[in-house]
């Protein structure tokens, strides 16, 4: 029995194992309801000296599985769980689970923690002593590549001496992830821990440079190996020269070739095949014909894989001619052709425009039952689509779905969607995008838009609109990981439609979704302001209207128009006013009838002084209709005693030769005794000359004496007889008398002296006209 010290950690998880194994007594089900350690699923009649290592190895996986690795309790009192007297009872139902190994409970650890001192002690608690095997399954079950080496270094310093296989794998985890420096340093310090070094270590890492992109890195390793005496077979120049001719290298790969034939190295098939592929690949033809009659003329016969690489490097130089010469070589030969063969003809013939001789040639390989995979659909199908053969694409894109192969290239789909639009055949269009969907392809904007754009030009916007509630849903436009987007010739008219068939709800959240992406339409913007503004919702109208703005997007006369109509319906012209501002800061210019609308309900509303506002916008933009209104406007502001704007409206419209009636403005103000108005009124015409008549000019003395503001109408009078307007004077002797009575003796004196000078005045007037008609 192992002796534990009585911490509080310690007695705390003794408790809570007692309370399990009491639990276990009442039911066997209980037990599985509240742990599922496989330690405490044991039978329970087998002593304590018979538990296996598999359980302990159980109960320390339940201790190493909690983020901090033993929950703040040792490993030795967690082992120590297993020791507990076990109750005689009944044997727990079911089958034991099988106990994980060593190597996955080590890995899982390094996976889901930090690499510390406290992991290390965890791992030498579970293993003291390491072997070989076991390192070699931790490094290959490493999830990580630092912890990888980490415990590559850590577990050197336990006493551990790394073999050439443990070594090995290293190199080749580091090589992978591109952790070149750490692989070389190890493979250096190999022969310092008494490893030799063979050929497969530096193959490794030639290839590990050469997927960097470190040509030179591949060659110095490539040399050192001759200057520390490793053996060079035809592995390690095969392995170069995929190095060299990947990136392009041509004249570098063929120096070496010479030289590994002058160091008695003979070279393979496989490794013609590579010099061939990389001549190719530079679009050297010539070289690659000269190599290839090398090979043969070596007795090196070439199989279907140096074939297929003649074949594939004609194909891209478009020389079909000489691609069929070596394609019938190939089958003379009895060198059966196999897909990646036919795949690689037809993508020749497609790439030529010759469609034809590529559907020959997949009938052929189907005769002889070889099956097309994804590459050869892939490669026939955009071809079909240029040369317009839509049933044969059909038929083979249903194949395809039908085998459930991905192409790699997803393109084509979208691609097939246009052809069929094209040829007007929306029905199969969508059912492309159906095959998408079962052969589980990503679906992006651009699929759902162009199949939306042609529904929309078709008319047929019920299925346009079902296919845009599968977008909006699903949030594709969203997708972080799509390639393209929706275009504007899809949503445009979408959301036209929408907008004018009282769905402009919707159409707010497909453009907030395009809104998201950068889009800044400014159509859809204002289908929006007239879709909200047609289904009386100007404040949603609003809202993107500043929006618009905030962003400086263009919008339309129209659309200010629509919102503008949207808000006098709703009896809200304080809103209308605010919007027709806008669209004048816009630089649109309301026509008169909105200007005249607007005025209107404001004035109707009892808003003289905006609609006063509104009239001097639209006067200042040389828009002149609608006077009657203007007179309505200056008489209520007359009325409510906004005189010094009225006149300032009035000095407006005259600057503009629009001449409001005075006569008309001046009885209205008579008649509602509003004398101070009438009489700045009149002053304001006498001074400017304005066309007044003499009976408005009576009116206004006569409610002035009737007011009793004689002098006031002696002013007035005054004024008038310097204009030279008064000709009668009889009418004026009320005004003497009443200023007499109230004391103002000098203008009655002064008013009664003009009145006999104006009287004699006319009489000399009357005799100059007998005289002249008397001559």
């Amino acid at each position: 029995m192992v002796f534990i010290s009585t911490s509080s950690a310690t007695k705390t998880l003794l408790w809570k194992s007692r309370v399990l194994l009491n639990l276990h007594r009442v039911s066997n089900r209980s037990i599985r309801g509240f742990c599922s350690s496989p330690a405490l699923e044991i039978p329970t009649t087998e002593p304590v000296s018979t538990i296996k290592e598999d359980s302990k190895l159980e109960e320390a996986k339940a201790v190493v599985d909690s983020p901090n690795g033993s929950n703040g309790v040792e490993p030795v009192a967690a082992a120590a769980v297993v020791e507990i007297e076990r109750i005689p009872g009944r044997v727990l139902r079911g089958k034991a689970p099988k106990p994980e190994k060593m190597e996955d409970i080590i890995c899982r650890m390094m996976a889901n923690r930090e690499w510390t001192t406290r992991l290390q002690n965890s791992i030498r608690s579970l293993v003291p002593q390491f072997d070989q095997p076991l390192v070699w399954n931790i490094l290959h079950g490493a999830r990580k590549v630092d912890h990888a080496l980490q415990f590559f270094r850590w577990v050197e310093k336990t006493g551990f001496r790394h073999d050439r296989e443990t070594t090995y794998k290293i190199i080749q985890i580091l090589g992978r992830a591109q952790k070149l420096n750490h692989a070389r340093c190890i493979l250096f310090d190999m022969p310092k821990k008494g490893l030799e070094w063979d050929e497969d270590l530096f193959i490794v890492l030639i290839e590990s440079y050469g997927k960097a992109g470190i040509v030179q890195e591949s060659v110095k390793m490539f040399l050192k190996m001759k200057e520390l005496k490793v053996e060079r077979t035809i592995s390690t120049y095969d392995a170069l020269y995929k190095v060299i001719m990947r990136r392009g290298r041509v004249m570098m790969a063929k120096r070496y070739f010479n030289a590994m034939l002058n160091d008695g190295v003979m070279p393979t098939r496989h490794t013609y095949n590579i010099m061939l592929w990389g001549f190719f690949l530079s679009l050297k033809v010539d070289t690659a014909n000269r190599f290839f009659e090398d090979m043969k003329s070596r007795g090196i016969p070439p199989d279907v894989v140096t074939y297929n690489t003649m074949i594939n490097g004609f194909s891209r130089v478009k020389k079909m001619e000489e691609a069929e010469k070596f394609f019938g070589e190939m089958k003379a030969k009895n060198l059966i052709p196999n897909v990646i063969s036919y795949t690689t003809m037809i993508k020749g013939y497609v790439s030529m425009g010759k469609v034809d001789d590529g559907l020959r040639l997949l009938d052929e390989m189907c005769s002889f039952g070889i099956k097309p995979n994804d590459v050869t659909y892939s490669t026939l199908l955009p071809g079909l689509c240029d040369a317009e053969k839509m049933p044969e694409a059909r038929k083979l894109m249903n194949e395809m779905v039908d085998r459930h192969l991905v192409p790699m290239d997803n393109s084509i789909f979208l691609k097939l969607i246009a052809s069929q639009c094209k040829s007007g055949n929306l029905d199969w269009a969508a059912e492309v995008l159906k095959g998408m969907i079962r052969l589980s392809i990503p679906t992006e904007a651009s699929h759902y838009g162009l199949l939306i754009e042609n529904f929309c030009k078709s008319g047929v916007y019920d299925r346009a609109t079902k296919l845009l509630d599968k977008v909006i849903e699903k949030e594709i436009l969203l997708n972080p990981r799509s390639s393209s987007e929706m275009e504007p010739s899809a949503f445009n008219p979408m959301i036209e439609y929408l907008c004018n068939h009282g769905q402009t709800e919707k159409a707010e959240t497909l453009f907030r979704q395009l809104m998201k992406k950068g889009v800044q339409d400014s159509v859809a913007f204002n289908s929006l302001l007239r879709g909200h503004s047609k289904e009386e919702a100007p404040e949603s109208a609003l809202e993107i209207l500043k929006i618009m703005n905030r962003r400086k997007v263009p919008t339309d006369a129209d659309a200010y128009r629509s919102i503008v109509s949207s808000f006098l319906r709703k009896g809200e012209p304080a809103d209308a006013k605010a919007v027709l501002d806008g669209m004048l800061e816009s630089g649109h210019l309301p026509d008169s009838e909105l200007f005249r609308s607007v005025m209107e309900s404001l004035f109707n509303d009892g808003r003289v002084q905006t609609a006063s506002r509104v009239m001097k916008n639209m006067v200042e933009k040389g828009v002149k209709e609608h006077m009657d209104m203007f007179g309505k406007i200056l008489e209520a502001l007359m009325m409510r005693g906004h005189v010094e704007e009225a006149l300032g409206r009035i000095e407006l419209l005259m600057d503009n030769d629009c001449i409001p009636d005075f006569d008309h403005l001046l009885a209205v103000l008579c008649e509602k005794e509003k004398t101070i108005a009438a009489v700045k009124l009149l002053d304001y015409g006498l001074e400017r000359d304005c066309s007044i008549s003499f009976s408005s000019c009576d009116k206004v003395l006569d409610t002035l004496v009737a007011a009793g503001k004689t002098l006031n109408a002696y002013s007035i009078l005054c004024k008038i007889m310097e204009k030279g307007g008064v000709t009668d004077w009889s009418c004026h002797e009320e005004l003497i008398k009443s200023l007499n009575a109230e004391g103002n003796t000098k203008q009655a004196d002064i008013l009664s002296r003009m009145i006999k000078g104006g009287d004699k005045a006319s009489a000399n007037k009357k005799k100059k006209k007998v005289v002249a008609k008397s001559h």
